[in-house]
């Protein structure tokens, strides 16, 4: 199992490493890492988050004790996270809701699918698919109604209500998911010209976004920030899993979905927990970091959490 694990992360951080080297060798500057970025962010990204939800199966076996134990998880650690990097580490509020942030998003994806098929087989994913079917959503509009409500603090309720609806329906990540619930509950089908462009966008989308990881590492090192990072770190790594695990258990939440729920909730933070820091510009430094010690740290802590699962 080890080396399975290894076997599915590694890659990951070859790529990282490739964008890394790269530019620190000059091959890439700047400016050209935040145009893939760039790249990724408007336009690659939002094309696979649409063709994901479009295609996706959203009736097979919904179960909301799943959605509640998982989501209730990802509230409270993102509501840790955010105070504790105010109280604890004194940061601004921008900055507490982009670390926040990263405490709330879980690589259900990248990692999250490829563990979960290897550890118990391609027919226990339906949990994974319902997870991810809501993922981008609630962890958005969770995210951009804090920082939204942070930065206009003492503007008034209407205008703090304004700026979250703008913030939202600007949001090219949002936009990409709501077309996709939009198709997948229509029935409407892509026309087959549109999927083969799209596909084309989509592969590119995962190595490009973590080439550029690599590259903005070598931007945004960790000295200093190495305390609010292993904050980051346990909160991903070992509490929103055991809250999912309590909360599961306590609901009866069946095997296989408690399981999917358990191990995405175990996986590292999402590399859309830099892409928020980036939108807004706040905490990218800790964000980028997070990612990457996180990726890292899960190769033993998964290993943890499938022994407990067992």
């Amino acid at each position: 199992m080890l080396q399975s694990l290894i076997d599915v992360i590694l890659p990951v951080f070859l790529v990282v490493a490739a964008g890394y080297i790269a530019t620190q060798r000059t091959l890439f500057t700047p400016v050209q890492i935040d145009g893939l970025m760039k790249f990724t962010q408007s336009f690659a990204i939002p094309c696979l988050l649409f063709s994901a939800i479009a295609n996706l199966d959203l009736s097979a076996s919904f179960d909301p004790k799943l959605l509640i134990s998982f989501y209730t998880g990802a509230a409270i650690c993102f509501a840790v996270g955010l105070m504790g990097a105010r109280l604890i580490f004194k940061r601004d509020w921008e900055d507490c809701v982009a670390i926040g942030f990263c405490c709330l998003f879980s690589n259900s994806v990248l990692l999250g699918l490829p563990i979960t098929e290897r550890a118990f087989g391609p027919d226990n994913l339906t949990g994974n698919y319902a997870i991810i079917a809501f993922h981008s959503p609630f962890c958005y509009g969770l995210g951009i109604t804090a920082m939204e409500i942070v930065r206009n603090r003492g503007g008034g309720g209407l205008k703090t209500v304004k700026s979250v609806l703008t913030a939202m329906f600007k949001n090219v990540l949002i936009l990409g998911i709501a077309l996709g619930f939009a198709f997948n509950l229509s029935g409407l089908i892509v026309p087959e010209a549109v999927d083969a462009a799209l596909q084309l966008l989509i592969r590119a989308a995962l190595p490009t976004a973590l080439f550029a990881l690599g590259g903005v590492l070598v931007q945004y090192r960790p000295e200093g920030d190495l305390r609010i990072i292993a904050f980051v770190c346990f909160i991903v790594l070992m509490l929103h899993p055991a809250i999912v695990w309590t909360l599961g258990t306590s609901l009866d939440l069946q095997q296989d979905l408690f399981r999917s729920g358990v191990l995405n909730a175990a996986m590292a933070t999402g590399f859309n927990g830099y892409i928020f820091a980036n939108m807004y510009g706040r905490a990218k430094r800790v964000a980028a970091s997070s990612v990457l010690i996180a990726t890292a740290a899960s190769v033993l802590t998964v290993w943890f959490w499938l022994l407990v699962l067992s």
